[in-house]
């Protein structure tokens, strides 16, 4: 099982640069990958790709790019220029985002996300192996037929160092998922329980070479509680606020590990503005389930049950030096 390290998104003020020094360090502790995310601050490609200016060996992830935010075709030229630029390091990480961010940010539909997801992959599939770029789907018309009549099939102008870039998607709800693995190199899961996984999500349906890389958020400390107690805030966001009252896929998956009385109890509280006694919902269990937190040898039990568990890759979740060097000696 190899090892990454999620950097996310900066937070309101801070600067990305704290993080890319974080990511160097992950360079030098032998991590495989670094991977930036994006919600509607700092985006997952700038950071990238200044990171790419700074390393040597390191792996180049988004963790995602938002399909609603790019055309598939400037995602093409991103990833292509990318690639070129940092020697054939670059990870495609994609992901359709939520209602509240695609109409409410980006402002487009909500559409068919799987669909819109599978027509999405094989335009850019497509335009990294420079055909000629034609399209004619439920969501994407490429060339656009109802406009002047003067677009043309192009054809991608750069010739990229790989002509198959690794393609992950973000996915949890089921269809989602299935796609992931019908189309995709790889899979970006969050909430992954090692105890739980197989019976939640297809892991053995996962081809050979197939990287499964899920984000766990990581605190080294000997006190357990405390350590838990600080992750709780975090889970709580994305359970009780990330998506609306019944359209919150990140409710939907604690539900299914087996959450639903707790799950309903942190929606209904954090949509309440009572944000504090959401964070007191959150379970240690499932805390204890879904992330790394105690001293190293602590760590270090957990990780067996990571290993087995299907994933493949590891991505740490920290802002914290010594918490990547110690997951490092503790997966050695």
């Amino acid at each position: 099982m190899r090892l990454g390290f999620y950097m996310g998104y900066a937070q309101p003020g801070t600067n990305p640069l704290e993080l890319l020094e974080l990511a160097r360090e992950a360079e030098r502790l032998g991590y495989d990958s670094a991977w930036a995310a994006e919600a509607w601050g700092v985006d997952a490609v700038t950071p990238i790709a200044w990171l790419g200016a700074l390393t040597d060996r390191i792996k180049l992830g988004t963790a995602i790019m938002q399909l609603p935010g790019r055309s598939p075709a400037n995602a093409a030229m991103t990833a292509a220029t990318l690639d070129l630029l940092s020697g054939g390091r670059f990870l495609m990480g994609l992901g359709t985002s939520g209602p509240q961010v695609v109409e409410g940010w980006h402002g487009q539909p909500w559409g068919k996300p799987v669909t819109k997801t599978r027509e999405y992959v094989e335009i850019v599939r497509a335009a990294l192996r420079r055909e000629r770029l034609e399209h004619h789907g439920e969501h994407y018309d490429i060339p656009l037929r109802d406009g002047t009549g003067l677009g043309k099939p192009l054809r991608l102008m750069v010739r990229p160092v790989r002509s198959e870039i690794p393609i992950y998607l973000a996915a949890f709800a089921p269809r989602a998922v299935e796609l992931a693995f019908e189309i995709a190199d790889g899979w970006l899961p969050i909430f992954w329980s090692p105890e739980q996984a197989r019976s939640v999500f297809p892991v053995d349906r996962a081809r050979p070479g197939f990287d499964i890389a899920p984000c766990v958020p990581a605190v080294v400390t000997d006190d357990v509680a405390s350590g838990r107690e600080a992750l709780k805030a975090y889970y709580s966001f994305y359970i009780g606020g990330m998506g609306a009252r019944g359209k919150n896929f990140y409710n939907d998956l604690f539900a299914r590990y087996g959450y639903e009385v707790e799950a309903r109890e942190i929606q209904e509280l954090f949509l309440a503005g009572q944000q504090g006694e959401a964070v007191s919902k959150v379970p240690d269990r499932f805390v204890d389930e879904v992330a790394l937190v105690g001293p190293k040898e602590r760590i270090a039990d957990r990780l067996a049950a990571w290993r087995e568990s299907g994933a493949t890759t590891l991505l740490v979740s920290t802002r914290d030096a010594v918490t990547l060097r110690t997951v490092a000696e503790a997966a050695a």
